[in-house]
């Protein structure tokens, strides 16, 4: 395999037509196999420099996707991917995703989220070190994440993945939470999306944005009317409930909570939901807001509901620190 492999990648260069594209689909099945990953990351110099120039010529779209597909496939190894970073894959891949009408749109997608699964790419999709410009690569992910698409294929749903590993470091989340950038409203008003995916990639990188909430938990109440919708209908069960004081609750919550509800069906995204809450009301403003909203007679009710035993001790762990912090009294904390 290692020898065939060699052999495809050193003549196709010199081919062209049908039987350039014929071979570039023999080596888009073999990029799927640890041992292929292997031989190529042995000749990593050559064969990953010479499928990036076929991903960002100007090829046809018969040519251009099968080196698309190869290029996700290999990105997943770490060692492969820093190679491709090293290579500017990033810049590439974003200019053939924004300066065309390209059909493999989601190929695109799906090569940033496995190039940014590692560190050196999320410092190179932030484009740290270069003052003037950084973020702006951010900034164009995040509009296509939030463009409603009016095709039957949600191109732009794995954004959401992006989104999550940029949040995973510290320099990723301030730039979502800085409220010049209006970044961090805009990711979560995606929500309430039909797209699990979608919900997901919001769910997870408001978390991460959580572990700022000790310096920056003005930034993120500045969200509120979004934020609070967000965090606790996923965790507030399936009943109708009814408030007295909703002065300072988001409409959307309030009509939400109102009436009967499906539950969110990923336990995933109802944890995530719950460490968030926990993370904000570690702080005392972030406690005070959470109570302004109902938010604690929200969490008795859902925990009702509730039969996963991961979300329960979510759910537990944020009740214990209410109950710690005198926020709520010890009859209303059995419940949980």
């Amino acid at each position: 395999m290692s020898t065939h492999m060699h052999q495809l990648l050193a003549i196709l260069p010199s081919l062209g037509g049908m039987v350039k594209n014929s071979l570039e689909e023999i080596v888009v099945c073999c990029t799927r196999s640890l041992e292929s990953k292997q031989t190529i990351l042995t000749h990593s110099n050559h064969r990953v420099a010479y499928l990036y120039r076929l991903h960002g010529s100007n090829s046809s779209i018969e040519f251009s996707e099968p080196a698309a597909e190869a290029l996700v496939n290999l990105s997943q190894n770490l060692e492969l991917s820093t190679k491709m970073v090293s290579l500017d894959m990033i810049t590439t891949t974003l200019d053939i995703l924004y300066k065309s009408e390209s059909g493999i749109t989601r190929l695109l997608i799906m090569l940033l989220v496995n190039l940014t699964q590692f560190d050196v790419g999320i410092t190179s999709l932030l484009q740290i070190g270069y003052e003037k410009i950084q973020g702006l690569y951010i900034k164009k992910l995040v509009r296509s994440f939030c463009t409603s698409s009016s095709e039957k294929e949600d191109v732009f749903e794995h954004i959401g993945s992006i989104l999550v590993y940029i949040s995973k470091i510290e320099a990723g989340r301030k730039f979502l939470l800085d409220p010049k950038n209006g970044l961090l409203k805009q990711i979560i008003r995606q929500s309430d999306s039909a797209s699990p995916v979608r919900k997901k990639g919001v769910s997870g990188t408001i978390r991460n944005c959580c572990f700022e909430a000790e310096n920056q938990l003005h930034n993120l109440l500045l969200t509120s009317e979004f934020l609070w919708p967000a965090l606790l209908l996923p965790v507030a069960g399936k009943k109708a409930s009814v408030f007295k004081d909703t002065s300072k609750m988001p409409l959307e919550l309030a009509r939400a909570l109102s009436i009967e509800r499906e539950l969110v069906d990923d336990p995933e995204i109802r944890t995530q939901s719950l460490e968030s809450l926990y993370m904000i009301s570690l702080q005392d403003a972030g406690r005070r807001a959470l109570w302004s909203v109902n938010g604690p007679r929200i969490l008795q009710v859902g925990y009702e509901d509730e039969e996963d035993l991961k979300v329960m001790e979510a759910y537990e762990q944020i009740g214990s620190l209410l109950v710690q912090s005198g926020d709520i009294g010890e009859t209303s904390a059995q419940i949980f």
